[in-house]
């Protein structure tokens, strides 16, 4: 029999992601998209198959699916592809729905993005890194709360609750997590262009150009190989 002595330590593992918030696109057929869980979360970055990258298109541009008719936006286009894309194409602000997505392996706790919160919004958590005792907000139902506390971040994951779990993470690592997240959006980001070159060929730089704002990313453009080749 074992002792206690020889049980394995479990090392705690704390994941940060951005993540979109996603619907099942019941009747969408502009371009194939992937089955979705009403109201759950999507990941974005680097590991996306095409109908996940479309997936994700799809529901930031149905976000911002708002017709012109009150603001000084042109008109929308009258065919399918255009007029759903209009939005997407010609508001600002952009929004997408979602957020940071933390989890904690040692508490069983996971912080995920309340209602109304948004992927171009994901730079304030900086601000609660390099503010003194700041806080931000990260939407509501539920009200995920993001606190430093001296060196550590405090993250409730509903300020609603009175026994709300709640993950303590050094300001140092989320720091690290932010850098990653980053890394994240930016690989998402050339995904899209990607997939927009195949599947949106006409629409391609403007929907690149848009899904960078939707997510506060600047487009990382691919180096030529062929003119600038890797050192040894």
């Amino acid at each position: 029999m074992r002792s206690g002595r020889d049980v394995p330590h479990t090392p705690r593992v704390i994941a940060l992601q951005p993540v979109l918030e996603t619907y099942a696109p019941a009747g969408f057929d502009l371009w194939p998209v992937a089955d979705s869980e009403p109201y759950g979360f999507l990941p974005l970055n680097a590991a996306l198959d095409s109908a996940q990258v479309g997936t994700a298109v799809m529901r930031i541009a149905a976000c911002n699916d708002i017709d012109p008719e009150h603001d000084d936006r042109p008109p929308r286009p009258g065919d399918p592809l255009g007029s759903f894309l209009h939005g997407l194409l010609t508001m600002d602000p952009l929004f997408a729905p979602g957020g940071l997505r933390i989890t904690d392996t040692a508490v069983g706790a996971t912080l995920v993005p309340g209602c109304c919160s948004g992927l171009e919004d994901w730079r304030e958590w900086f601000d609660v890194l390099d503010g003194d005792g700041g806080s931000g907000w990260l939407g509501h139902d539920p009200s995920p709360l993001a606190e430093r506390v001296g060196d550590v971040v405090r993250l409730t994951v509903d300020a609603e609750r009175d026994d709300s779990p709640v993950i303590d993470v050094s300001v140092t690592e989320l720091r690290h997590l932010l850098a990653g997240a980053q890394r994240d959006l930016a690989d998402f980001l050339q995904l899209a262009a990607d997939w927009a070159a195949v599947r949106l060929p006409d629409h391609a730089v403007p929907v690149t150009a848009a899904l960078a704002r939707a997510v506060d990313m600047p487009i990382r453009h691919r180096r030529d190989r062929r003119r600038n080749p890797p050192g040894p």
